[in-house]
């Protein structure tokens, strides 16, 4: 495909949280984009709303399938029956997987990509802050809002891309991970643990995508590493090449006073908005790849400070005198351990109430729901939350309250599966000196946070 001419490109699933972001930047760059989906929510249909690519009516279309298209785009939520991708392959048109597309996009650029099980998208955002504060060039596909970015995806002339890259299949007709599409020359895996079970049956099976994606950096290439994480070291660290450098990090040094966490530098104490031990990796495995990229330590350390976090990774809602109330995306065992200690480290004169949505295939896995045990151990109070819909969808009937605090090894968790009596229980609570932590990668049934958070936050 040619980036000089106005390309017609379709989108089956445009509705995606990422591929809803790739057709917006499309379209800004003068291509004409058309796109059908089955479904289409929030913030994803606003947005594309105001693009004029809201399809004018949901789902999927044949008709829209023609010769004339440049590409198609395929996203994880279309099947391999989907009616719209059959007619693109009995018409002969190119498929692309949204990564396999991003490639092709940023063809002519010095590609970054950045992996791991959790803090991907905090890097990728610590970096896109900071680059922006230098007024460098750089394009991004980003995996969530940042503050301050209109869109998740930027494609322009810039010499260098920086990618979050996702283990997960990348499309119904390319089972490999998506970050092994980009062909990176800069890689950087902030750590790993089990994921995606219902599509990595074992650990070993999981850490071997990342493997692979070690293997795949090519010569003069560059493979930047947490090594305070153990698999993450070993997966690097097997096969070590004379022609890759291998750059390491570890946590930065920090102090947390007055429920404020400083890092402790040779400029100085640098104060921070956010923190957590996974938040000090962060910053240090961001602080190691900009060095590659030309910001030194002076410039990183005046622009981090500023650093407010991605959307729903320890994302305060709000505050009052004796209560904080946070949003995060933790799902999986590693990132529901780290975000609780995180918050009760930053606290430590106030309770936690943590809650806990039960909302991914994993988490939904008797025999995998076994891996989080003791990740709620800093919490106070534990509810986990599994909503009626989710449990017909994921056949996990026999998953109970009994089950879970064995699984969990927490005897005083509560189950809830209705989001009123869960409004009811947390309304209920006494909030002087509390803090609460929601967690899930879902939405809580819809449940009306502001409307929470204006309730518990006036104690």
């Amino acid at each position: 495909m040619s980036e000089q001419k106005q390309q017609k490109i379709h989108f089956i699933a445009i509705g995606g949280s990422i591929m809803h972001s790739l057709a917006i930047a499309l379209k800004k760059k003068g291509h004409h984009v058309t796109g059908s989906d089955d479904e289409i929510f929030e913030p994803s249909r606003s947005k594309l709303e105001a693009q004029g690519l809201l399809p004018d009516e949901m789902g999927w279309h044949p008709e829209r399938i023609h010769k004339d298209l440049d590409a198609v785009v395929l996203g994880m939520h279309a099947k391999k029956g989907n009616p719209e991708l059959i007619e693109a392959e009995k018409q002969g048109l190119k498929v692309y997987s949204f990564p396999e597309f991003i490639r092709e996009q940023s063809r002519d650029k010095q590609r970054i990509v950045i992996a791991g099980s959790h803090g991907k998208t905090t890097i990728t955002a610590m970096l896109i802050h900071v680059l922006s504060q230098t007024r460098k060039k750089v394009d991004y596909v980003l995996g969530a809002a940042l503050d301050g970015i209109e869109n998740q995806v930027k494609l322009t002339d810039a010499p260098t891309i920086i990618i979050e890259g996702d283990e997960y299949l990348s499309s119904a007709l390319d089972p490999k991970p998506k970050f092994l599409a980009y062909e990176h020359h800069i890689a950087l895996i902030s750590g790993i643990a089990w994921d995606h079970v219902n599509v990595f049956p074992t650990i070993e099976e999981y850490a071997k995508q990342f493997e692979m994606l070690a293997d795949a950096t090519p010569k003069a290439g560059t493979l930047i590493y947490c090594e305070d994480d153990d698999l993450a070291t070993t997966v690097v660290c097997s096969k070590e090449r004379l022609d890759v450098t291998y750059l390491p990090y570890k946590t930065h040094p920090h102090f947390i006073e007055d429920g404020k966490t400083f890092l402790s530098t040779n400029k100085g104490d640098i104060p921070l908005k956010i923190f957590g031990k996974h938040n000090m990796q962060n910053i240090a495995g961001a602080k190691e790849l900009l060095k590659r990229l030309g910001v030194d330590d002076d410039t990183f350390y005046k622009a981090i400070k500023s650093f407010s976090g991605a959307s729903k990774r320890l994302e305060m809602v709000g505050k009052s005198s004796n209560t904080s109330f946070y949003l995060d995306y933790a799902h999986s065992p590693s990132k529901v351990h780290a975000s609780c200690a995180a918050i009760k480290a930053q606290y430590t004169e106030r309770k936690l109430t943590a809650v806990l949505e039960l909302y991914t295939f994993s988490s939904q896995n008797k025999e995998f729901l076994t891996n989080y045990k003791d990740t709620l151990i800093s919490a106070d109070e534990v509810i986990i939350y599994r909503s009626n819909k989710s449990i017909k969808h994921q056949d996990s009937h026999d998953i109970d309250e009994a089950f879970l605090r064995n699984a969990f090894n927490y005897d005083q968790l509560k189950l809830i599966e209705d989001k009123e009596l869960l409004m009811e229980r947390l309304l209920a609570q006494n909030w002087e000196k509390r803090n609460l932590l929601l967690m899930s990668s879902g939405n809580f049934d819809g449940l009306d946070i502001k409307a929470l958070s204006k309730e518990i936050l006036k104690y």
